[in-house]
């Protein structure tokens, strides 16, 4: 896959990482508006991540995500959880 400019890399690890987060554990789920809202900080257009490339570097990371779900869960929650140190509120409980 060719080389991303930061702020798309950014932008598809965080899809990544909500597409991880909806299907992999079950007690957290993103916050879309939220998600959207730093898309657009970074520059990129939600509708952006549907084309091919994107779609493939997000997925890329998804699949990264699962080789330790439990884990990265709890990174998720640590990371982007009410009180996170990346992305506060970017994931919330179900």
């Amino acid at each position: 896959m060719p080389k991303l400019d930061p702020k798309r890399n950014n932008a598809v690890r965080l899809a990544g990482l909500v597409g991880f987060v909806n299907e992999s554990c079950p007690d957290l789920k993103p916050d879309y508006e939220r998600f959207k809202q730093v898309l657009s900080r970074l520059g990129v257009d939600p509708a952006d991540l549907e084309g091919n490339e994107l779609r493939l570097h997000a997925m890329s990371y998804i699949e990264a995500y699962r080789k330790d779900v439990p884990a990265n869960c709890a990174r998720a929650v640590q990371n982007f959880g009410e009180a996170g140190t990346t992305v506060p509120g970017l994931i919330g409980k179900r």
